[in-house]
């Protein structure tokens, strides 16, 4: 191979090497968002029913606790009993009705693992039959709103919604509502403050589509207004002087100053950068991030960078946040 065809080779996979780690970052900087930071409740049905509680039944015979028998467990995910699909508690009480207290096969999902038992439904004194287990059917809470794209889709949290043990939840449906905060608990050291607020039936965003490591995805509806949102460009967080936005009262987010003190580009996850409170005004009210907040947008030189996702246990002003880059990704 002569020294120019040599050069030309080496000019080309360069490019290609330089092509594939910094397009992803011009494609992400050529795009805007509409920032949120408004604070939403969510309602949420999950695939299957979340195990939180074991129970013993009462019957003519004695005591009994079939699902504590065949090792149940808090957490474990309840998606089939017999051939049906579980989505709901009525679901199981008629199935169980059905079953006259013949063995039943009954499936799980612990830690990602499928597990498979059989198990006798026991008839309590009122003649029901029973598994012995304290059910979740339903989730609500509140979070904020971190962006809206173009196509109307948004990202909420910045981080994913688990069950008892930790573990993240699959979502069958859910909706998301506009959210009046009406009072907070301040943080302490060793104990996570929170908002406290009330949904505002009338006035549903949208629905909610995945569950993810980088936050809950959904789709606003066609009427939901997003004009009412700044829109701007996606930046790269660099240390530094930053502000987020984010609502303590009421349903109008506001910015606060903040200091993104780490970053972290290889967390593929929810934990890119750690940032501090600074501002005065909201230290005297919250002492610092609160739950609630995960989602509200971090804001550096008029572009969004990120969104917070945890708060520190043992320093309430200091957290985590997550990059936009990766919010998008999913």
């Amino acid at each position: 191979m002569n020294s120019k065809r040599k050069l030309l080779v080496l000019i080309c996979v360069f490019t290609l090497i330089f092509t594939f780690y910094i397009s992803p970052n011009i494609v992400f900087a050529s795009q805007s968002l509409y920032v949120a930071g408004i604070p939403a409740g969510f309602t949420i049905k999950t695939s299957g029913i979340e195990v939180i509680g074991l129970s013993e039944i009462v019957t003519d015979e004695g005591k009994f606790s079939p699902s504590k028998d065949i090792d149940i467990r808090i957490g474990d995910i309840i998606t089939k009993i017999g051939n049906e699909e579980i989505f709901d508690a009525s679901s199981i009480a008629k199935i169980l009705s059905l079953s006259k207290g013949e063995p039943i096969e009954i499936t799980v999902v612990r830690k990602g693992e499928v597990i498979n038992k059989f198990l006798t439904p026991k008839q309590d004194k009122d003649g029901k039959y029973k598994l012995g287990l304290f059910l979740r059917e339903d989730l609500n809470g509140i979070g904020t709103i971190t962006y809206f794209k173009e196509n109307r889709e948004f990202c909420a949290l910045g981080h994913p919604i688990v069950n008892e043990n930790q573990d993240s939840l699959n979502i069958h449906s859910g909706d998301a509502y506009e959210c009046s905060i009406f009072g907070l608990t301040a943080g302490e050291k060793g104990k996570a403050g929170e908002l406290k607020g009330i949904f505002l039936d009338d006035r549903k965003i949208g629905c909610l589509l995945k569950n993810t490591k980088t936050g809950i995805y959904g789709k606003a509806n066609e009427e939901y207004d997003l004009s009412k949102f700044p829109k701007m460009e996606i930046g790269i967080a660099k240390m530094g002087k930053a502000r987020i936005l984010t609502c303590i009262d009421g349903i109008k987010p506001m910015e606060y100053a903040i200091n993104i003190v780490k970053i972290d580009d290889n967390n593929k996850e929810n934990k890119n950068f750690v940032i501090k409170i600074k501002d005065k005004q909201l230290l005297s009210i919250t002492s610092g991030i609160l739950q609630g907040m995960s989602g509200s947008p971090i804001i550096q030189n008029g572009k969004i960078v990120g969104a917070i996702t945890h708060v520190f246990l043992n320093d309430p002003t200091r957290g985590f946040g997550i990059s936009i880059q990766n919010m998008l990704e999913n």
